[in-house]
């Protein structure tokens, strides 16, 4: 394993945990949990609104005696909370939920720009901060970012963090905080982790058929997701690339990534370039699979639908065709179709990426409920009975 410093000193595998995307089997989550352990990675990211994550994380844990092997970074959400009253629910029960006296690292959960900072800071946050590290019950405090660089800079400046979180890879270079902000917080010293390392998996799976040549022409010996991890690791600045393993054997195959790394040549960091050219063309939504925008009010599962249509572009119309059925549930009877979408924009509101959903949904429906294939899902489902 890889391991690299905070600004405590603390070395934190450069490979982590995401733990948005736990299995709903107990017993899965927990040989999941256990094989990172095994392997060498320290770093476990969850978050109080992340479902099913913080509750099975704490068991787990506890169950094997493996709190004091592992740093724990959960989540404040702060659009939850309206004052210090909220701060103290919210943290408490986090503590119950992790089985936990004290969290290693704690985030102000998707800032979106200075103001919804400065609106924390008029409610109290600094001083209720201070008393949660003087009190051990918080050991470092930092920010999780989706907004403009700009104002990623004076979040920066505006107090003195241990470490930061930022949405980062070889497509997203410049995207939100982007490499200018990676740069400044590693300057003052903060520990710097990646969400997004593989774009939602497009990295890994997702990337188009000629993207996929060129990586294997350049280098058969790693696959796809190890060429996005190494892009980051190359990168001194990045402390640990979380990453939402869904299964002992990515995790297997993630662990393999990083003890093979090593630094990369000119020749194999020009291949990038090629391959985001590629990819640009074929990816019409960044949509990561977040969640963030679910539950919509109408059903639809929004970044399934978007993941379907980019896929239809980048890795052909029948596989995004057939993703898109499985999505939607298309050929039952009461389907799923972002057609249901009502327009009410709830989910435009806290995308992460900005994605214009409402707009996107209809795309959707139109590439994949063309009459002719919503007759072929008549048919099909007709002989499903």
């Amino acid at each position: 394993m890889l391991y690299r410093e905070d600004k405590k000193g603390n070395k934190l595998s450069a490979l982590g945990l995401g733990c948005m995307r736990f299995p709903m089997s107990k017993k899965e989550t927990e040989t999941l949990v256990l094989a990172a352990i095994e392997g060498g990675i320290n770093f476990f990211d969850t978050a109080y609104v992340y479902p099913n994550s913080e509750v099975p994380l704490g068991e787990i844990l506890a169950k094997h005696d493996k709190r004091k092997d592992v740093f724990i970074a959960t989540k404040l959400p702060i659009v939850r909370c309206k004052s210090v009253a909220d701060f103290d629910r919210v943290f408490d029960e986090q503590l119950k939920r992790l089985k936990t006296d004290y969290i290693d690292y704690y985030f102000m959960h998707a800032v979106s720009g200075y103001p919804q900072w400065e609106a924390l800071r008029e409610k109290g946050i600094e001083d209720w901060i201070a008393k949660k590290k003087s009190s051990g019950q918080i050991r470092q405090i930092g920010f999780s970012y989706h907004g403009i660089c700009e104002d990623f800079l004076k979040v920066l400046d505006s107090y003195p963090w241990d470490f930061t979180m930022i949405q980062y890879n070889y497509f997203d270079e410049n995207y939100q905080a982007g490499k200018k902000g990676l740069l400044a917080a590693a300057e003052k010293g903060m520990a710097v982790f990646i969400m997004e390392p593989l774009l939602g998996g497009g990295l890994a799976t997702g990337l188009p058929k000629q993207a996929t040549e060129k990586f294997a022409k350049a280098n058969p010996d790693i696959s796809p997701a190890d060429w996005a991890f190494w892009w980051l690791w190359n990168q001194p600045e990045v402390t640990v690339a979380v990453s939402g393993m869904k299964s002992k054997e990515i995790v297997a195959a993630n662990l393999r990534a990083v003890e093979a790394f090593r630094n990369l040549t000119q020749d194999e960091l020009a291949v990038y370039d090629e391959v985001k050219e590629i990819f640009q063309k074929s990816f019409k939504y960044k949509c990561t699979g977040c969640n963030y925008c679910l539950p919509c009010p109408m059903g639809i599962n929004i970044p399934a639908c978007l993941t379907a249509y980019n896929t239809s572009y980048g890795q052909g119309f029948v596989r995004g065709a057939i993703l898109y059925a499985t999505t939607t549930a298309i050929i039952s009877k009461k389907p799923n179709s972002p057609r249901n979408c009502n327009g009410c924009g709830k989910c435009e509101k806290i995308c992460p990426q900005s994605i214009p959903i409402r707009e996107a949904l209809k795309k959707v429906g139109k590439r994949f409920e063309s009459a002719p294939l919503r007759a072929v899902f008549g048919i099909v489902r007709k002989v499903l009975g």
